[in-house]
């Protein structure tokens, strides 16, 4: 039996099971016959993502956008759960997980949508699951998905949970974990605010605004469009923005200043929004950007916001921080399961050296019981089913 965090975001689909991670776009299409299959180039586990699953037949990812002759691609959170959430998570937990045998799943949504879309999400992915991957070398392996438990937490706590836990659930980062937190979530469609207090969550100092990175996306493929009269699909703006160059018709078009232009307005934009939300708030210890809007916008975002900024460094891929987070909540919340052999007895405990002259063994102690306190402070979280 495994943990699996899984997020199925608007851009892109992300799982994470402490030793694999999946990443591909949220992007699916007709599963088209190919007569002619290169074995040359890319072949990750999602490159050539073509699955059945109840009894219908996919591309996923950048095979779709590759292959497929009808692309489907959302930007609406009740189509997302209703229409692409199963496919995307079970196609994601399928690559993840190596045994077989149920699995317990942690994902995260919107705070905005977090009390209307929860018992959706649950009904959507729970119970069993077969899925067939086809791989392109004509091999077809089937596998039994069995999702057991799932529990949904509010999506930005997961930047916070990979903060303050290790890979095996015990906290790591006890002075992080007793502090008041604002976490910025910059997604694809959606930009998160929320306020934990010790760990608490903070309802008054917390919503999600349609101020996602998709947003600049637009502005940059509507302003493509005025110049060459071809519309880009959002869902390929993704390497036109990595390398600042585009060729149209064999035109090339370079859009390095505009990006610099629209990220900074965004920027400023957010913000505006995190200061007249928070105004109130000014006791608030740290504001960690998180997502993978965030890479882009941290360096035009960081100057205007007022306070203790921790920035995602640029050697993790932002994309992850989340799903990370929800798979060591996970242990967290689980652990004394699925623990390595040695590990239980040590969750979320210190080990104290109780021999008479041991210098340490008063911080140690109060290392415990902070701790503990930490502990009950999250307790509302781990109660949920």
């Amino acid at each position: 039996m495994e943990i699996v965090g899984i997020d199925v975001g608007f851009g892109y689909t992300k799982a994470y099971n402490g030793k694999n991670s999946v990443i591909f776009k949220s992007l699916m299409g007709d599963a088209t016959n190919i007569q002619f299959r290169s074995f040359l180039g890319d072949d990750s586990s999602t490159s050539n993502l073509h699955i059945t699953l109840d009894g219908k037949s996919y591309f996923l990812g950048s095979y779709a956008e590759l292959q497929s002759n009808i692309r489907e691609f959302t930007l609406d959170q009740k189509k997302l759960i209703e229409d692409f959430v199963k496919i995307f998570a079970i196609a994601a937990a399928g690559i993840c997980v190596d045994k077989p045998g149920p699995i317990h799943v942690v994902s995260g949504l919107p705070v905005g949508y977090l009390k209307r879309d929860t018992k959706k999400f649950k009904k959507m992915i729970k119970g069993s699951h077969e899925i067939t991957f086809h791989n392109r070398d004509g091999e077809d392996v089937t596998k039994k998905v069995t999702i057991d438990k799932i529990h949904i937490i509010p999506q930005p706590i997961g930047s916070i949970f990979n903060l303050i836990f290790d890979e095996h659930g015990i906290i790591k980062n006890k002075d992080l974990a007793t502090q008041k937190l604002g976490v910025v979530d910059i997604g694809f469609k959606t930009t998160d605010f929320s306020i934990f207090d010790h760990l608490q969550y903070i309802e008054r100092g917390s919503t999600t605004m349609d101020t996602g990175i998709s947003k600049c996306f637009s502005i940059i493929a509507n302003k493509l469009r005025q110049e060459s009269n071809i519309n880009i699909e959002l869902y390929r703006m993704f390497k036109v923005i990595e390398s600042g160059m585009i060729k149209i018709r064999g035109k090339d078009y370079n859009i390095s200043n505009l990006k610099k232009r629209v990220y900074a307005h965004a920027a400023s934009a957010i913000a505006a929004d995190l200061n007249r939300l928070w105004e109130n708030d000014w006791d608030i210890d740290s504001i960690i950007l998180s997502g993978g809007g965030s890479v882009e916008l941290s360096k035009y975002l960081t100057p205007n916001i007022e306070g203790n900024v921790i920035s995602i460094g640029k050697n993790f891929d932002a994309r992850f921080n989340n799903v990370q987070g929800y798979c060591k909540f996970g242990r967290y919340k689980w652990g004394s399961k699925f623990l390595p052999d040695n590990q239980e007895e040590k969750q979320n405990k210190i080990i104290v050296d109780d021999k008479p002259g041991n210098k340490n063994i008063n911080l140690a102690k109060n290392d415990l019981k902070n701790v503990e306190k930490t502990s009950q402070k999250i307790s509302w979280l781990k109660r949920q089913s």
